[in-house]
């Protein structure tokens, strides 16, 4: 989950799941003249749209920080048995229904905790670095299944939909975790056929509204929304006072124009 103090002490919470359908809308968007469209096209979104569905259970009944009674963010949830069963549910989940997004997903999951397998520059951040024995066996058995799922596929066009991934989920946790700032992602693919790259670059024009450049979108300008729930405080005596505030809370839309 992703947690937003706000200057009025109010919280802007964002779900992994909404952060997942905000990666699926950028995904189903992507290409144009510049830039190739996702191939295949459904399952590379449906990968996207899903990735993060690993946090669903997590999302049914979030914890609280023992010492500053604040709701965890993302990367500092305890990482233990019952959050790597839920990955597991997802990534299977996934596969059963589309073998190749399921790949896709599983290879994004693992590669999280190896620096995105070093497809990407910039930015540096968002990934993980809890190697407990536990996650170690974790990794290890979903790459195993990964090595034997990938003599199915053509290895060329499935490692530049693997890189395409966490260029959508970087672009979608740049909107998630913070008001728009000047960055950039790289290296970005531009095609299948030959190892053509770029970097992106992020200029916010105003709070809502986003230029992107080189401009990877079908649609001038794309509209995209983020989902959330605003909550009337930052931290909470117990489970219990967060659990209420968070199920009665307040739910809304971030809506951006990507130019």
């Amino acid at each position: 989950m992703i947690v937003r103090k706000q200057g009025n002490d109010e919280l802007i919470l964002i779900g992994q799941t909404d952060h997942s359908r905000l990666v699926g809308q950028l995904a189903g968007r992507w290409g144009n003249d510049t830039f190739a469209a996702p191939q295949p096209y459904a399952s590379v979104v449906r990968a996207a749209a899903f990735h993060d569905y690993g946090w669903l259970r997590y999302e049914t009944s979030p914890l609280l920080h023992p010492e500053t009674g604040e709701p965890y963010q993302f990367l500092q949830v305890p990482l233990g048995t019952t959050q790597l069963e839920a990955y597991q549910w997802s990534l299977d989940w996934l596969a059963g229904i589309d073998r190749y997004a399921g790949l896709i997903i599983n290879m994004h999951r693992t590669g999280l905790w190896k620096n995105r397998y070093g497809t990407i520059t910039h930015p540096g951040g968002y990934n993980l670095r809890d190697l407990t024995p536990e996650v170690g066996q974790f990794i290890e058995r979903n790459e195993a299944w990964q090595e034997r799922e990938r003599a199915s596929w053509d290895a060329n066009p499935l490692w530049t939909n693997y890189r395409l991934m966490q260029v959508w989920d970087l672009l979608g946790l740049y909107f998630c975790c913070h008001e728009p700032y000047e960055d950039y992602i790289e290296p970005v693919p531009v095609s299948y056929s030959e190892k053509r790259e770029t970097r992106v670059t992020l200029i916010p024009l105003g709070p809502y509204h986003v230029k992107v450049d080189p401009y990877p979108f079908n649609a001038r300008p794309c509209n995209i929304q983020l989902a959330f729930k605003r909550l009337p405080k930052t931290s909470f005596e117990d489970a219990e006072e967060f659990h209420r505030a968070y199920f009665q809370a307040e739910n809304d839309l971030l809506r951006f124009e990507l130019l």
